[in-house]
């Protein structure tokens, strides 16, 4: 019996799974990996982490299934798109990984705006000019890391420097060179006058390669560290946010599917894109569809800061010892009013992605006074960033993209009163997905159709079945009303303050 190994190179963990075509999860483990923002909006990571939490991933999933390494017929990798590694000559790191959501590159979007026509690069790319753009972080280096630059052999994303690792084949995905800026929609091929905008040699970028294409075999190096077989054959692979929508069953128009992850992904199926600059484009895993999408820099993620830099001490009842801190706030927050007790929060604490596309933005808590507590603000926090994903909905509307259900999914379906804040929010029901164990799974099917092993692309979808449907409250409409308008007033005017407080740093 084949069995796929999946892959996912996330923001927080990486994780592996093993399945089989009979829509069998055999097993699932995880590492945790360490994000590091050494300056206000910058989002580093160590690709070696990544390789090492591969290498011990690899040998829990074969024991806990009770497989052999030979048992294992394909593998794929997932990941964040589109993440920045750079390889020098001698294919040594040169420095740790530019994560999509670094916003330390708002000059340079700047340059590229004046340089070229934004309607038409949009046309060409299917994605407006902003921070993610892969040849502003080339221009920062360019300037900030003249050595580096120089230095610089190999440019890849996330799941190309493990698939490299394993193989030693060098290719980049196409939705990483779609979101990076350096392939045209309409051919799906590296356009050199895109390319010539990061000032480098279009050499340095490898091979372009569709998601279930086999690209390589796992070498006897990547075998003896990671206990895999030699000449196991490695998909291109897939990113993460598409790989996950993809398994949820997002392959209609009106499908929508918010990830309630470290950050904040909201994805739509299509099989007409019309590009604005508001979301980002990448092809959907499913040939012939389209998959408009946002993101939002900070999310689950912005949680854990809370919890790890204000709320740390907060205990749980007494007796509840296995209570987490973040439950433990859930359960405050549920006696807190829809409001927040007048608290409000933007969520734009690494900056923001979609739809505002500002480095500069930063987090605020506004409304504070002193008759305030944690659970007012958490729930604050909560409700800023579900109205973030409302701002995307309202644009995906003013698009025409149709909205016709939401699915929810990843670690923060967890939190019911978030789940219920969402759908409050929202104005729509949301569907929580269960035994959704996330990218990987996308990663691990893309395996299995890459060798052949299995032809239906539907069938991922198999493996995952729905979870409760939370209705909105009604009585909630009006107020949310007034304070997702509120929301939107405050980042407004704001704005000009956080471009020059920026500029002062």
């Amino acid at each position: 019996m084949p069995l796929f190994l999946g892959l996912d190179i996330g923001t927080t963990s990486t994780i592996g799974i093993l399945i089989d075509h009979t829509n069998r999860v055999l097993a699932t483990t995880s590492c945790p990996v360490q994000l590091s923002s050494p300056h206000a909006g910058w989002a580093e990571e160590d690709p070696q982490q990544w390789w090492a939490n591969v290498c011990a991933i690899v040998p829990r999933v074969l024991e806990t299934a009770r497989c052999r390494a030979h048992d294992i017929s394909a593998i794929g990798v997932t990941g964040m798109v589109p993440a920045l590694i750079l390889l020098d000559e001698n294919d040594r790191l040169l420095r740790p990984s530019i994560q999509q959501s670094d916003g330390r590159s708002g000059a340079e979007v700047s340059e590229i705006t004046a340089e070229v026509v934004p309607e038409d690069f949009l046309k060409t790319t299917g994605n407006g000019i902003n921070q993610q753009l892969v040849a502003t972080k080339l221009r920062w280096l360019e300037r900030h890391e003249p050595d580096v630059f120089r230095r610089i052999s190999t440019i890849f994303g996330s799941y190309d420097f493990i698939n490299w690792k394993l193989t030693g084949t060098r290719s980049i995905e196409q939705n990483w060179a779609l979101e990076a800026g350096f392939l045209s929609l309409e051919t799906r091929a590296l356009a050199p006058d895109l390319i010539a905008l990061a000032h480098i040699d279009p050499a340095l970028l490898p091979a372009v390669r569709m998601s279930h294409d086999i690209v390589g075999e796992v070498t006897r190096e990547a075998a003896t560290e990671t206990g895999l077989k030699e000449g196991t054959p490695v998909v291109a692979g897939c990113a993460d946010h598409v790989a996950s929508a993809y398994v949820a069953g997002v392959v209609e128009a009106g499908d929508i599917l918010i990830k309630f992850g470290g950050a904040g992904d909201i994805l739509a199926a299509t099989p007409q894109i019309r590009p604005d600059p508001r979301l980002f484009t990448d092809f959907h895993i499913v040939p012939g569809l389209f998959m408009p999408n946002g993101c939002m820099a900070s999310t689950g993620a912005l949680l854990n800061w809370f919890v790890a830099e204000i709320a740390g001490n907060v205990a749980a009842e007494p007796g509840a010892d296995k209570t987490t801190t973040h439950a433990h706030l859930d359960t405050l927050a549920e006696n807190v009013p829809p409001g927040a007790n007048g608290v409000l929060v933007l969520p734009y604490f690494l900056g923001e992605k979609t739809p505002i596309h500002d480095p500069f933005a930063r987090g605020t808590f506004t409304g504070l006074g002193l008759n305030n507590t944690m659970a007012d603000m958490w729930r604050a926090l909560l409700e800023g960033t579900c109205f973030g994903f409302r701002h995307h909905i309202e644009v995906m509307r003013d698009i025409g993209y149709p909205v016709r259900r939401i699915l929810a999914s990843d670690g923060g379906t967890a939190s019911r009163i978030w789940m219920q804040i969402a759908a409050d929010i929202l104005g729509m029901p949301v569907q929580l997905l269960a035994n959704h164990p996330g990218s990987c799974l996308g990663a691990a099917w893309l395996a299995g159709i890459g060798i052949g092993a299995v032809s239906d692309w539907a069938g991922v979808n198999r493996f995952i079945d729905e979870g409760p449907l939370i209705s909105p409250n009604p009585q909630t409409g009006d107020l949310y009303d007034t304070r997702y308008a509120q929301y939107r007033q405050l980042y407004e005017r704001l704005c000009p303050l956080f471009s020059d407080m920026a500029q002062g740093q």
